[in-house]
């Protein structure tokens, strides 16, 4: 049994002023493996205060003195991605497969960030202006719990190399994995209050760091809803926000596309990371025509995917984050076949051998209209829909049938149709012929997708504004 009793602030492990306590569990096993005492308003507050006095001189630091703390963090990120992989696969149930290819991210980031300031300029004259782009002040960061490590330290990066201060705030249902990275921050020996992480309740912390008027900017990954209540708690003191929110991504297979490869591919994008992936391909979109060869290859692909242990290498999907997020899904599939929808594969339950853990059958429904609610209300589990269309306009109009816009996915054998198709995309981003994203493109959503980017000169940009001064 793990306890968790101290939280990161102004540069040191304290114990926090919150007493209340919060179990953590295997969610492969059901069992519970430790506790984190949580954070309160009390500690929110003065973590903001820490970021408030580090304000000054971290604002001032020069771009190569950025540039060398986010090596540190990148070089003491490396030095522990075991931990960190193991973390992700105990606590979260992230398959072997997924943190292996995945988790290196957690360090690149930081030496993404710092290459950016190589050559991103913060001085510009525009007519009798001198404009320079100033850190916004302090920052306050917000994250889930599907994939926390990333999501921390790219909100981390952004800050740092911006010369902003950070608080942040992770998921409690994340504490050993914030734990481990905890002691890599600290082990990258960055200035005092410059980053300060707790572990507390949204609904507690989170409502201090997003009305407090020492907090002048707001990152936060998680839900559409959750990202509405922060808009409306921001506007008081007019902080600035990126959001990277919820979504529904359509998977549009053309019909010229190369089925097999492009279902595999599907597949892949839709069921990653056990299905709680924002971005996951979550309605295929299949030609009317060539139908019964869609449903033919998924069904074959979902047999073939192994479902169970996360720490084995041959788990395709591992199990959903806690009892909670099994529930929602399981009501979801019932919703389907409630709707109408044609159960294609998977269903309510466990798969078979498997008596504990949290796990869901990877599902697909067939005979979908783009009204269902499965269609169009972010499940957030490896529950998939597959909606026919006759012509590709057709697909078009109901890719962007959706309150949503984050990412998108186009397969085609024509690589200029599949452009020409993913230019009419109401989408953040569009992957063509691939699920794997560009780690050096901007990342957002549009619509109730979210505002604001993340990543490379766009993801700084965002920790800054512009300050002219005009001579006579």
């Amino acid at each position: 049994m793990r306890t968790i009793d101290k939280i990161y602030l102004d540069g040191k492990f304290v114990t926090p002023h919150g007493t209340d306590v919060a179990p953590l569990h295997n969610p492969a096993t059901e069992q519970v493996i430790g506790q984190v005492r949580l954070a309160d308003e009390v500690d929110a507050r003065a973590a903001v205060a820490a970021a408030r006095r580090a304000l000054p001189a971290f604002a001032r630091t020069t771009r190569r003195e950025r540039q060398a703390m986010l090596r540190r963090l990148s070089a003491a990120f490396t030095a522990r991605l075991d931990d960190l992989k193991n973390a992700m696969i105990e606590e979260y149930g992230a398959t072997k497969v997924l943190v292996d290819a995945g988790m290196p991210r957690a360090a690149a980031v930081f030496d993404e960030a710092a290459d950016v300031l190589d050559t991103f300029e913060f001085s510009r004259t525009d007519g009798r202006s001198t404009v320079t782009l100033e850190p916004v002040g302090v920052a306050a960061a917000i994250t889930p719990w599907n994939y926390s490590i990333v999501f921390v330290a790219q909100k981390i990066a952004g800050a740092i190399a911006a010369g902003c201060p950070i608080v942040v705030k992770p998921s409690e249902l994340s504490a050993i994995q914030t734990q481990v990275m905890t002691e890599c921050i600290d082990a990258a020996e960055i200035p005092p209050g410059v980053i300060n992480i707790l572990t507390g309740r949204g609904d507690v912390v989170g409502e201090v760091l997003t009305t407090h008027p020492d907090v002048a900017k707001v990152g936060f990954t998680g839900s559409t809803a959750v990202g509405q209540q922060i808009m409306r708690n921001a506007a008081a003191t007019m902080k600035r926000l990126t959001l990277e929110l919820g979504g529904k991504s359509p998977a549009i297979l053309l019909d010229d596309a190369d089925i097999p490869s492009a279902v595999a591919a599907a597949l892949t994008g839709g069921f990653m990371n056990n299905g709680q992936a924002c971005f996951a391909g979550t309605r295929i979109l299949a030609p009317q025509s060539r139908i019964d060869e869609v449903t033919a290859a998924i069904r074959s692909g979902v047999a073939a995917l192994r479902v169970g242990d996360p720490a084995d290498a041959a788990t395709a999907i591992g199990p959903l984050v806690s009892e909670r997020q099994y529930e929602r899904v399981q009501s979801y599939i019932r919703l389907g076949e409630q709707e109408g929808a044609t159960l294609l594969t998977g269903g309510a339950g466990r798969p078979d051998g498997l008596a504990a853990g949290w796990f869901v059958k990877p599902t697909v429904f067939t005979g979908v209209t783009n009204r269902m609610r499965i269609a169009r209300e972010e499940i957030f589990g490896p529950v998939l829909v597959v909606i026919g269309y006759d012509d590709e306009q057709e697909a078009i109009d109901i890719a962007n049938d959706t309150p949503y816009g984050l990412q998108a996915y186009v397969f085609s054998g024509d690589r200029e149709r599949a452009l020409r198709v993913a230019r009419q995309i109401e989408a953040g981003t569009v992957l063509v012929n691939t699920v794997f994203g560009d780690p050096g493109a901007p990342f957002g959503g549009v619509k109730q997708s979210g505002v604001g980017r993340e990543h490379g000169a766009y993801g700084l940009a965002a920790y800054l504004e512009p300050r002219a001064v005009t001579t006579a």
